[in-house]
């Protein structure tokens, strides 16, 4: 008995003593870990410099292509030859080659397919019986051309070299010849559209291209599965298309040809359009399937395209093609076009009729405020495709109208600064280039003709933040893998916290300059997030990881309160303490605003170093009299989960 009296005894001791130690784990916030320095501690490398920019060693391959494809309309498929130019420029030896074969995603046997959920989502297969038929592989190297081994496995197909590739610029030429059927819905990102004057084609992921081999992970060989998006090494285009006669194509680059498939009318149209601020009606409504507006009137033309240092190309192809450009003024003088394809059932001033005009300005704005624009030439294709980006070409919904088609305009030509000339790793970092691209729409909406489309909605901070509520998936998490309710935060919540950093952490000019500089530094090139958060670190002077961390790695919430007042001397003339607290696990930098009985007010701007040493923060406000209201975030800049604490107010006072 007395030793059970001691064992109890010593456990309610225990109890008692580890108790304050258990609450104090339990507790949300617990600044050791948002201020880690542990975090992205890594040392840079000759390939990755520590300050975020690529090092003096930095390399990436280079596939040149050569495609001639036809379209057989009687099939509906896309026959045709990819010759690929590989060059290998980095230090290790390649003893196979890996290739997309984007169109197996369409094979019923794909994991896309088994991996569709049962009640279809956006980017799901929906029915269709397809994939894509490789009739025969050839590899030249060092003269000698051979049948080599190959192995497909679903979306990807991998090429057993004889001898292997040699590092530092050794090259390989590999030659392929294949077809597959055309989708009507391709994923949401391709496909084709009847209107009442024929169909309107767009077609992507269309030829076998080269997988990533790079100093990260080696071969980038992730199965496409819909969702996830691309990765795509940088090199130049020839490309050919063969259509029947009374088609118009649209493509990537520029077209080579004109004299072959337009009219000297249409030339004529083309080149005032190159000169022309206002929109110019290349093929007018009238004229759609008009004989005399084509150059011949039986069999196929051949449209020939060029573009050069692209990670990829597309084009679309119909009879029923409205057209229309105006030139784009870019910042060093040069110019470019912008040009608009769609049907007559998209026509209108309240839609596709200022199709043009939303591309142009989008290109002249991003040009002039982030990077300028590389290529000579963009195209934005009405089919039905809802929204979908490629260099130098992009389809958006034929339906769109008015401040919906500015929308999604700007967000498809924006692609082609991320992922397009900053060739982020889209397979598994969707935010790299969703997010980014979501932060320069907003930039360019409220840019655009004096802010038409500007969004008038409410607060959205707030509106992000009962999102990211119930959300516990990190940003980190590859695409393929989040919930198909939460892919969304990739654009909003990205977007969200690049502004906070401009407007309330860094301020605009560093921001600005930071961000500007680590697109002119990756350009053409394949950063890594690392190199994002390490390169924002050093050109803005601040140590942002514990934001990084947070942000990006984690799915951590904000819930910032006012908790207490306190005269000095119990005296509201000798000024007063305010107490805040960081409820949950994220933190921010602080803005206090406060409200007087005397009328006056002002506001606290305190730096998210206050947060170091623990959860609660008490400064001291030079008030006069007493105070009447305390509230932290006035403006509602920040995902406050829960902003009913983030107000104090004495008990029976006044707002």
């Amino acid at each position: 008995m007395r030793q059970l009296r001691f064992l109890l005894s010593a456990f309610v001791l225990f109890f008692i003593g580890v108790s304050p130690m258990l609450a104090q784990q339990t507790q949300s916030y617990d600044s050791h870990k948002t201020f880690d320095p542990t975090f992205l501690n890594d040392p840079g490398t000759a390939y990755r410099s520590g300050d975020g920019t690529p090092g003096p060693k930095y390399w990436q391959n280079s596939p040149d292509y050569t495609i001639h494809v036809k379209l057989n309309e009687e099939d509906t498929t896309i026959s045709g030859t990819t010759d690929i130019s590989y060059t290998n420029n980095s230090p290790d030896a390649l003893h196979y080659l890996w290739l997309q074969l984007d169109q197996n995603l369409f094979n019923p046997q794909s994991r896309g397919n088994k991996t569709t959920p049962v009640g279809g989502d956006r980017f799901g297969i929906r029915g269709f019986n397809g994939g894509e038929n490789i009739q025969s592989v050839s590899v030249t190297m060092n003269g000698k051309t051979y049948k080599p081994e190959y192995r497909i496995s679903d979306t990807r197909m991998q090429v057993r070299l004889q001898n292997p590739v040699k590092s530092q610029g050794g090259k390989v030429n590999v030659s392929i010849t294949y077809n597959f059927k055309i989708p009507q819905y391709g994923s949401d990102r391709m496909g084709r559209l009847k209107t009442k004057n024929g169909w309107v084609y767009e077609l992507a992921q269309w030829y076998p291209r080269m997988e990533v081999y790079d100093d990260i992970r080696g071969w980038m060989t992730l199965p496409y599965l819909g969702l996830g998006e691309f990765y795509e090494d940088y090199g130049n285009y020839d490309y050919y298309v063969t259509v029947p006669w009374d088609m118009i194509v649209g493509g990537s680059g520029v077209l080579q040809n004109p004299k072959d498939v337009l009219t000297k009318e249409e030339i004529n149209r083309l080149n005032k359009a190159h000169n022309s601020d206002k929109t110019v009606s290349i093929i007018k409504k009238d004229e759609v399937g008009d004989k005399d507006m084509r150059p011949v009137d039986h069999g196929t033309l051949t449209w020939h395209f060029k573009m050069k240092n692209s990670r990829d190309v597309s084009w679309a192809a119909s009879r029923a093609f409205i057209w229309d450009g105006a030139r784009v003024n870019l910042p060093s003088g040069r110019k470019a076009i912008a040009m608009s394809m769609y049907p007559e059932e998209s026509a209108g001033q309240k839609a596709w009729g200022r199709s043009t005009e939303y591309l142009k300005r989008s290109i002249e704005i991003y040009s002039k405020n982030f990077y300028e624009f590389p290529w000579n030439s963009a195209t934005n294709i009405a089919g039905v495709a809802g929204g979908m980006e490629y260099p130098g070409i992009v389809f958006c919904s034929w339906k769109a109208k008015a401040g919906g088609l500015w929308g999604v305009t700007t967000h498809e030509i924006g692609h082609n600064w991320f992922p397009m000339t900053v060739g982020t790793n889209e397979r598994r970092y969707m935010w790299m280039d969703e997010g980014f691209n979501t932060y320069i729409n907003g930039r360019a909406t409220k840019l655009f003709n004096d802010g038409e489309y500007t969004y008038r909605g409410g607060n959205n901070a707030y509106r992000i933040a009962r999102s990211m509520k119930n959300n516990d998936e990190p940003l980190m998490t590859r695409p393929d893998a989040i919930g198909l309710n939460h892919y969304g935060l990739y654009y909003r919540k990205t977007a969200l916290g690049l502004n906070i950093l401009r407007n309330q952490v860094v301020g605009k000019d560093r921001f600005d300059y930071a961000f500007n500089q680590y697109i002119s530094e990756w350009a053409f090139k394949h950063p890594r997030p690392k190199d994002f958060f390490r390169l924002m670190n050093n050109a803005t002077g601040e140590n942002l990881n514990w934001f990084w961390k947070e942000w990006f790695y984690k799915a951590w919430k904000l819930d910032q309160s006012v908790e207490d007042v306190h005269y000095v001397n119990q005296d509201p003339a000798e000024g007063s303490y305010i107490t805040i607290k960081n409820n949950d696990r994220m933190v921010m930098p602080v803005t206090v605003k406060v409200w007087e009985s005397n009328g006056d007010s002002g506001t606290k701007d305190l730096p998210v170093e206050i947060w170091q040493r623990g959860g609660t923060w008490t400064f001291k406000y030079d008030s006069s009299s007493k105070i009447d209201s305390v509230k932290i975030d006035p403006e509602k800049q920040l995902p406050d989960i829960n902003p009913s604490n983030n107000t104090w107010k004495p008990v029976g006072g006044r707002r």
